[in-house]
């Protein structure tokens, strides 16, 4: 085969720091639009990322040529920069040291698409840290709740 392709959509999944609900509405409109604009930049288009107080969520097509470990350093690195942009109470901002990836088959792109689209309802009922707990636990990934959380 002389082409080389693939279509791999990951589900991204990180906090702030601590996880401090830090990310006021009205920065989370823009943060989300400038996440999608490095994953462009990336050669990995978003499908959807939508923000909440203390993580966000992202979907997207993971370009080829980009590891994902690379493509959350640069988002979160971005994203850190410009929100310490929008003002004094941003200025010690951070993101956690860790992430969440997880592939998304085609077939439940819509799905995920609406899980993220609806997190603002979603956590009303359960908290980032039960929420992504249960990611790990359904994606069958191992984990020491000790190094989970920073």
């Amino acid at each position: 085969m002389g082409q080389s392709l693939a279509k791999i959509v990951v589900h991204l999944i990180f906090s702030t720091k601590d996880p401090l609900p830090v990310l006021t509405p009205a920065v989370r409109g823009e943060l989300n639009a400038y996440m999608v604009g490095i994953l462009r930049e990336l050669d990995s288009p978003a499908i959807l990322a939508n923000s909440v107080a203390d993580h966000t969520h992202s979907l997207f097509v993971l370009s080829k040529n980009v590891a994902l470990a690379k493509a959350v350093e640069e988002v979160k690195k971005g994203a850190s920069k410009w929100l310490k942009t929008k003002g004094a109470e941003f200025a010690g901002f951070h993101w956690q040291n860790g992430y969440g990836g997880f592939s998304v088959s085609e077939s439940s792109v819509g799905a995920v698409k609406r899980y993220i689209a609806d997190q603002e309802e979603h956590h009303r009922h359960k908290t980032f840290q039960d929420e992504f707990r249960a990611f790990l636990q359904r994606y069958g990934v191992e984990f020491d709740e000790r190094y989970v959380w920073d």
